[in-house]
């Protein structure tokens, strides 16, 4: 009864201090679902569509005594739809897409309106990640791509210096609360407009791409107002940069001439991928949900390290640097290598196949470049699932330039152990002292216990085919028998 009190009296007063007062009220009373039903019919969505100013062609923001009402109206929507599936379904009935990219236009160049395009812009967030046909039509009908990667371009107050480049000012000042918030809503539902974009059918898409990625490589040299809140900008950069055909991501780093940046390789500025290998450092070290957190970085940087060799050489360099103490395992540490080796081993399947397959990516592909950093008991897990026990290399290819071992790994190498990867002492041979007998002994008791594991199913003995891939014990001891009797002289 309340809201519907409330509602009637938005319909009738043109007070914008009322409106804003019932407004308000109905904004915390939306935040109960139980209360929504009579809230969310097409008379109701259109008195509230009507106060946000989104019924409307000419331009709504003339007035700055409405501002409050907008932004409340705006607010009370995205509770509303947030909470009520009848109401995501009236949404898409009543073309409020299309309404809220007209206002978002109407916003460019209008001057206090940030809270207005905030809420706008949290509005179609909500809108894409609930409704796939809105989705869907923001992508092919309303120029949804360019609508929200301008108004991130201007939140973020970009200016062009080339046709991927933005100027980076050193000492600009850190970006207002109200500017991150923009910036951080404009990313959220770009996210979802660009989903299942990986291929890039004609130049125009390709251009859009770029040039999005040309912001978000600004928007990565960016700092917000706390370090939280950056982080937080930089997190949806990073989510939004993983829907970007991996083609267009050479446009993160760009020929450095001048002295721009302090982080530069081969005569590139590698500044931004060195922002993504500090945000991939730090959430591990947070050491908390890798799958959401940590995930998104470095299957990002996977794909940037297969496809352009100049960052996979400026990553590898900091993150496998040559080897020269070997005399502690590789996950033993505090080293970014260390971090990630002990990854591989984590009990997320998703973080250590990520984890193991961006080292994999950064040796090359290569199975021995991979062993020596890692140790064969960390990388059998990868090795295993890519057939690869047998050693070889994967299937990408990459150029031909080899590392060159240290001298000092080198005099080591003979004496590492190749499972644990690490330097060992010489351990005393428990059998040295053993009679033939008491060796038997041993051996048939390992024999049994195995054999009561296997028949009690808790273990499967398995070998490796000579394609490299795993199969039960038998089969691979059948073939290795039949192999033997075919490459065998006969009388």
């Amino acid at each position: 009864k309340l809201c519907e009190g409330i509602l009637n009296i938005l319909e009738k007063t043109t007070n914008t201090s009322y409106q804003a007062a019932c407004l308000e009220a109905l904004r915390i009373l939306s935040r109960d679902k139980k209360v929504l039903v009579p809230v969310t019919t097409k008379r109701n969505m259109q008195i509230l569509m009507r106060l946000a100013k989104l019924d409307t062609v000419e331009d709504p923001l003339a007035r700055v005594s409405e501002f409050p009402v907008i932004v409340e109206a705006l607010k009370c929507l995205c509770n509303i739809i947030f909470n009520s599936a009848v109401a995501q379904k009236l949404s898409l009935e009543l073309n409020l897409a299309a309404m809220l990219c007209n206002l978002l236009e109407k916003c460019k160049d209008q001057q206090l309106v940030d809270d207005i395009k905030c809420f706008d812009l949290r509005l179609l967030f909500l809108l894409s990640l609930l409704h796939t046909d809105i989705r869907l039509q923001l992508r092919q009908e309303l120029q949804g791509v360019q609508i929200l990667t301008q108004a991130l371009e201007s939140s973020l107050s970009v200016r062009w210096t080339e046709e991927y480049k933005v100027a980076e000012d050193r000492d600009r000042p850190p970006l207002s609360l109200q500017e991150t918030d923009c910036a951080i809503e404009a990313l959220k539902a770009l996210f979802n407009v660009t989903l299942d974009s990986w291929n890039v059918h004609s130049e125009n898409e390709s251009h859009q791409f770029r040039y999005m990625a040309a912001i978000l490589r600004h928007c990565l040299l960016t700092t917000g107002p706390t370090e939280d809140k950056t982080e937080e900008l930089h997190s949806n950069a990073i989510n939004l940069l993983s829907n970007v055909p991996v083609s267009c991501l050479d446009v993160l780093i760009s020929p450095s001439s001048q002295e721009e940046t302090d982080i530069k390789y081969n005569g590139m500025d590698m500044g931004a991928i060195q922002i993504l290998l500090d945000f991939m450092e730090k959430r591990i070290d947070k050491g908390s949900s890798y799958r959401e957190g940590l995930t998104p970085v470095l299957s990002l940087l996977t794909e940037c390290c297969r496809t352009h060799r100049n960052i996979r050489k400026f990553i590898k360099a900091q993150v496998l640097p040559p080897l020269r103490d070997v005399s502690s395992r590789p996950e033993v540490g505090t080293t970014v290598r260390n971090k990630l080796v002990r990854l591989m081993t984590h009990v997320d399947l998703g973080v250590k196949q990520i984890a193991a397959e961006f080292l994999f990516v950064l040796c090359k592909e290569r199975v021995d470049s991979l062993l020596k950093y890692t140790g064969y008991g960390n990388a059998a897990g990868l090795l295993a699932a890519r057939g690869l026990l047998a050693g070889g290399r994967g299937d990408h290819w990459y150029s031909d330039d080899e590392d060159t071992d240290t001298e000092e790994y080198k005099s080591a190498k003979p004496n590492i152990n190749l499972i644990t990867g690490h330097l060992e002492e010489p351990m005393p041979n428990p059998m040295d002292e053993m009679t033939e007998e008491q060796k038997e002994y041993e051996a048939m008791k390992l024999v049994n216990m195995f054999d009561k594991l296997s028949r009690d199913e808790l273990i499967k003995p398995m070998g490796v085919r000579p394609d490299g891939t795993m199969a039960p014990l038998e089969e691979t001891v059948s073939q290795y028998h039949t192999n033997k009797q075919d490459s065998s002289d006969s009388d």
